[in-house]
């Protein structure tokens, strides 16, 4: 930034350029660095800047590169001014871009430093990004709401808030900030009416939901998403033997949210798979396949919601649900074979295997993910549950009993999880005093937790 704290584009604009150039030539951190200087610069530039970032991020990701350290971690934490926050969280971001606390950081850091622009590009990425979790956080939803807020985007801080309502039906602070905030963009709409320039991508709530929502995908006109794909088609015609230039293109093309462009993208990666042996081509075209079978997942589902009777769609849900497991255990596998010291892919590569009845393989997998600070709990977890599978009950009771031990955090859902499956595992060893005991007290921290009503219950008629 200059010292009228305002946006110098010309230098940011020679960073930029810079960080393309190494970007393409596969020096990706020191392309980070660059990115970076230039955001310092111009720390609004979202088309320059934060997305060509996060391209870059992806694409060091798919070829193994290394995560923040503890000491980058550390380091990157201690922040005072909002600019400063923004680069240490994009760089965070930039380095485990799955991370969506580095992402909140970024939204944060924006928020606190007005840049609008990047509110909206990286609250957005956040918004679908946890609608797709397994469990979504009313927190994020809640950091969402604020910062959509912050700059007047009452269409998405009420779809936020409703979200958090979903999550939290008890919280009458939030039922009332709903309330408001429906006020807010009547008011706002009508203004907009008056002056008969409403923003047509906002007609109506149920529509910026499902804009925030569907498919993973930002909210953007199909035409510039089109014109995407049109000018990454281009470059990689300029460039066909650069990398980047294909991860491009497949990002345009994946970025529509069309079966046709997604099969499009796979063609291509398992194109250039066959020709450079790279696994980083074939494994984006694994996660694309995972991907686009659980959009059709979703999609099957939403239509068995209206039409539960429907047969055909029961048929043809079982089928994709089949086709993922089997997807997702070979994507694992060659991962795992491609990345033998990561963990983390370790881990994932065991659940798999865990889902697919496969308790022998995938036991060794979780003893090694236990190395890991990051996914020893979940690990200890897993490998619980495959003891219990396998029906040997006293070593699942003793690994779930190390893992309780080992969690510092007694009531939260990972904390519950392992305490109900240890008290399953006493209840089949026949040690129901011990399984008794455990249900009741999870009962008395979460009543409604699963069925420790009814376990309580039972085991009590039969002492």
């Amino acid at each position: 930034m200059t010292e009228n704290n305002q946006p110098d584009n010309a230098k940011a604009g020679m960073f930029f350029k810079r960080a393309s150039e190494l970007a393409s030539a596969g020096n990706f951190d020191y392309a980070i660095d660059m990115y970076l200087e230039g955001l310092k610069r111009a720390p609004d530039d979202v088309e320059r800047g934060h997305k060509q970032l996060r391209q870059l991020a992806l694409a060091r990701q798919v070829k193994g590169g290394k995560k923040p350290s503890m000491m980058e971690k550390v380091k990157r934490m201690r922040a005072k001014q909002p600019i400063e926050k923004l680069i240490n969280s994009s760089y965070l971001f930039a380095k485990d871009p799955d991370n969506l606390s580095y992402a909140e950081g970024i939204l944060k850091a924006a928020t606190e430093g007005g840049y609008e622009k990047t509110i909206m590009w990286i609250a957005d990425q956040i918004f679908r990004a946890n609608n797709s979790a397994d469990r979504p956080s009313a927190n994020t939803y809640v950091l969402l709401k604020d910062s959509y807020s912050a700059i007047g985007r009452w269409d998405r801080a009420l779809a936020a808030c409703q979200k958090a309502v979903q999550l939290r039906p008890d919280d009458g602070e939030l039922a009332e900030e709903s309330r408001r905030l429906s006020a807010e963009l009547t008011v706002s709409k009508g203004r907009y009416d008056q002056a008969g320039d409403f923003r047509k991508s906002v007609k109506d709530m149920e529509h910026q939901q499902k804009i925030l929502a569907e498919d993973g995908r930002i909210a953007k006109s199909e035409q510039d998403r089109e014109s995407e794909v049109e000018t990454a088609r281009r470059k990689l015609r300029e460039e066909p033997d650069v990398p980047q230039r294909v991860f491009n293109l497949v990002n345009a093309l994946v970025d529509i949210g069309d079966d046709k462009y997604d099969e499009e993208a796979i063609e291509l990666l398992e194109k250039y798979y066959e020709n450079k042996k790279d696994f980083s081509f074939k494994q984006r075209a694994n996660e694309i396949r995972i991907s686009n079978t659980k959009r059709k997942i979703r999609r099957v589902k939403e239509a068995l919601e209206n039409n539960p009777e429907d047969a055909k769609a029961k048929e043809n849900l079982e089928k994709l649900k089949e086709s993922l497991k089997k997807t997702e255990l070979e994507h694992y596998r060659l991962c795992a074979e491609n990345y033998p010291t990561d963990t983390r892919i370790k881990y994932e590569y065991g659940v798999r295997l865990l889902e697919n009845g496969k308790y022998d393989d995938a036991i060794p997998l979780f003893q090694r993910a236990q190395k890991d600070p990051r996914t020893k709990i979940p690990a200890m977890s897993k490998m619980g549950l495959c003891f219990y599978m396998k029906q040997w009950y006293q070593d699942a009771i003793d690994i779930f009993n190390q893992a309780v031990e080992s969690y510092e955090i007694s009531d939260d859902n990972v904390a519950k999880e392992l305490r109900y499956n240890l008290a399953r595992a006493y209840e089949k060893e026949g040690k129901t005093d011990q399984a008794l005991d455990i249900y009741r007290k999870l009962a008395q921290l979460d009543f409604g937790y699963k069925d420790v009503r009814k376990r309580v219950d039972e085991l009590r008629k039969l002492k």
